[in-house]
């Protein structure tokens, strides 16, 4: 237990280091918020990737597997892959293009000043809920391998992540990136060749994990609908991300924003299949679990000893690290560059790079808060996944694509769709909450222009 949380801590101490080092070279608000455009593929795919791969993708898709089969990955790593590769597709070079620093940079350009202030209402809370549960999950990783109470593992959670994002911007997130999803790989892998030998080696391990699939798979019937929303969430939901944009927003040039999504799009597909397959492999080797989403460390605290646990806790802590650095500087970049920094008479690029930080503070600070104060990481996930969603998704189509509509339709469009996402989420009124709340922002959007037409 000893070297578990000294090599823990070890991996921490290093994280803070690389956050301040890279805090030299900051300079203005661009280095800040998008790096200074300079990320390379190195950088700017394992950022992608390692953003876009959390703790619920290592551990509640395992959980998800090991009780649904192949039907309980369509989030993850399926439809998270194919949001990677339709941001490549769809949207990657002409958000570069546009030389914006945030996605409100874009709804301003399009809609107009009043609706990016509204677009930053709506999308901040799902990044401050997002960097919550990460940090909550962060805190239960430690407190399982350190014995410590959950109030102060918590507490240290948000003290790293705060100081080197704060400290380094987005380039010390993408550095960080690369090495907590080198660690990522590292530590999946072993476990996954490590349960393989356990399971008999390859050829058991492969019957074992179709002879799971096949069975589950056959116990998997849904209607078509709820199908439909179980892919267009991860899909359509989460590429107008911020957190997923800034990345596109900080490589060296269009092409290789574009080309680097779509490497991390097929990374992240092929890292994510290893969770799935330790899933399935769980099933057979570890029946009956009370809690699915524990399969993984369940199967590393029987199966690994001494540094290859290190490794995989590693893992565990790069999973996290690497996703809730993005959420708070998303946060703080929406609201600084895009509300605070348009109130301030000609202030200085040192001033921009001042209100980011403290902007990154202050969300930390409330991601903490909602970290101590939730009563567990599905909580937090829930109420994440209420906000924004197809309104955006809706509305960024149209400023992307098409001159089609205007600031009153994207009103529309946002508001209609946050309505019905929130009364089908939270109160049980509207089913399959995304795709209807995508229906009804595509008709708000339509209808309102068509009468603007018609007047006109």
């Amino acid at each position: 237990m000893n070297l578990l949380v000294g090599g823990v801590l070890l991996y921490v101490v290093v994280q803070l280091a690389i956050g301040l080092a890279v805090s030299r070279g900051i300079k203005n608000e661009s280095d800040y918020l998008v790096a200074g455009r300079r990320l390379g593929y190195p950088l700017a795919i394992f950022s992608i990737f390692a953003t876009w791969f959390g703790a619920e993708t290592c551990v509640g898709a395992a959980g998800a597997v090991y009780t649904r089969g192949l039907a309980g990955g369509t989030s993850d790593p399926f439809g998270y892959s194919i949001c990677l590769l339709f941001m490549g597709v769809a949207f990657a070079t002409a958000l570069w293009r546009g030389g914006y620093l945030t996605l409100g940079d874009l709804f301003r350009e399009r809609y107009g000043p009043a609706f990016e202030k509204a677009i930053v209402v709506v999308m901040v809370p799902t990044s401050i809920l997002w960097a919550s549960a990460q940090i909550r999950a962060f805190g239960q990783v430690l407190t399982a391998t350190s014995g410590w109470g959950l109030s102060a593992t918590i507490t240290i959670a948000a003290a790293v992540v705060i100081v080197y994002t704060t400290s380094g911007g987005l380039l010390a997130d993408a550095t960080t990136d690369l090495i907590q999803g080198i660690a990522l790989i590292v530590g999946l892998l072993v476990l996954l060749v490590v349960l393989t030998g356990a399971a008999g080696g390859p050829a058991a391990a492969a019957g074992r994990i179709l002879a799971e699939t096949g069975a589950l798979a056959a116990a998997e019937r849904r209607p078509w609908l709820e199908t439909t929303e179980a892919w267009l969430v991860p899909i359509l939901g989460s590429v107008t991300a911020q957190e997923l944009a800034s990345r596109v927003l900080a490589a060296r040039s269009a092409r290789l924003g574009r080309n680097a999504t779509l490497i991390a799009s097929g990374l992240y597909l092929a890292v994510g299949l290893v969770p799935v397959a330790l899933g399935l492999l769980g099933a057979s080797l570890l029946p009956g679990l009370a809690e699915p989403e524990q399969i993984l460390p369940q199967l590393a605290r029987i199966h690994l000893h001494g540094v290859l646990y290190v490794l995989f806790a590693g893992a565990l802590v790069s999973a996290i690290l690497s996703t809730v650095d993005s959420n708070l500087l998303s946060a703080a970049s929406l609201v600084s560059h895009n509300v605070l920094v348009p109130m301030m008479r000609a202030p200085t690029e040192r001033t921009k790079v001042l209100v980011a930080r403290v902007g990154v503070v202050a969300a930390g600070l409330l991601s903490y808060v909602l970290a101590f104060t939730s009563e567990g990481v599905y909580d937090l996930v829930e109420d994440a996944s209420a906000f924004g969603g197809a309104g955006i998704f809706v509305v960024m189509v149209f400023a992307v694509h098409s001159r089609y509509g205007g600031t009153r339709a994207a009103f529309a469009a946002l508001t209609s769709g946050a309505a019905v996402q929130v009364a089908g989420t939270y109160f049980g009124l509207v089913p399959y909450p995304f795709t209807s709340s995508l229906a009804v922002s595509v008709l708000a959007y339509s209808t309102v222009t068509l009468f603007a037409r018609l007047r006109g």
